[in-house]
């Protein structure tokens, strides 16, 4: 795993405990600090007995830049959390997308026939979830931002995923009627920054905050206060890992123990 910092991070108990479920008694899991503008130079250093790469912040974005190939996916929300070596180099894609799609899907989220969605936030986060939510089939999205000119490229993205997007201010009075219309929120934003909206909260919502550290937010516990049904981020983690267990052994996610070891 390399990224900075990651000294709080949950991965390697989901990793190792695949391996182990998968018999790869051989096969270990590190976090490796990496800091904006390292990952090159870590990534050539290592040696073959590496076959693959968790990405966080700040190294995302290099990933994609440095993979000898790179999914669809990942080149179109611009992020890659996954490097898997092959036999001409790094290939790259973002399992973040399937870590947003695997919440929706925890949270009970149905976009059969379309569907609006508010995403709090813009920033690199925000790409998947616009990713996953075109994907589940919403047809709309509202981009909750401080200020507008931090939607252009969530914007852009939403409008190459054919979503219809409009942007809304970042305060609860402007935000409480996209809140009743969603049929789910993803926020994507800090914890303290999502508790300015949760009087926007009124009616019961299907929410997925990407946050799993402190846990609940304050807008998760005032969703769930208020009948509403939430997907944390170690929910978004544990379903991005399936996926990268699979890239990283080829074989079938052990799901059962891989969610035991967030119990």
């Amino acid at each position: 795993m390399l990224g900075y910092p990651i000294e709080h991070s949950r991965s390697p108990d989901l990793h190792r405990a695949a391996y182990r479920a998968l018999g790869l008694t051989g096969w270990t899991y590190e976090r490796i600090e990496c800091r904006a503008g390292e990952l090159a130079g870590i990534v050539d250093g290592l040696d073959e007995e590496y076959v693959g790469l968790s990405v966080t912040m700040p190294g995302k974005a290099q990933a994609l830049a440095y993979a000898t190939s790179v999914s669809d996916r990942a080149r179109l929300v611009g992020s890659a959390n996954t490097l898997v070596r092959g036999v001409d180099g790094w290939s790259a894609d973002c399992t973040d997308v399937d870590g947003v799609a695997g919440a929706l899907a925890a949270v009970g989220a149905d976009f059969t026939g379309g569907g609006t969605a508010v995403v709090l936030g813009a920033g690199g986060t925000a790409r998947p979830a616009l990713a996953a939510l075109a994907a589940a089939g919403a047809d709309e999205v509202a981009i909750v931002v401080r200020e507008e000119a931090r939607a252009r490229d969530a914007r852009a993205l939403a409008a190459a995923l054919s979503l219809t997007a409009r942007v809304v201010p970042f305060d609860a009075e402007a935000v409480r009627a996209p809140f009743a219309e969603a049929t789910a929120v993803v926020s994507t934003v800090p914890a303290a920054a999502a508790a300015a909206l949760v009087d926007a909260v009124v009616d019961p919502l299907r929410l997925v905050d990407a946050i799993y550290d402190p846990w609940p937010t304050p807008l998760a516990a005032h969703v769930t206060a208020t009948g509403g049904t939430v997907a944390g981020g170690l929910v978004m983690l544990l379903n991005q890992a399936y996926r990268q267990v699979e890239l990283f052994t080829g074989m079938a996610a052990p799901r059962e123990a891989m969610a035991a070891a967030l119990a």
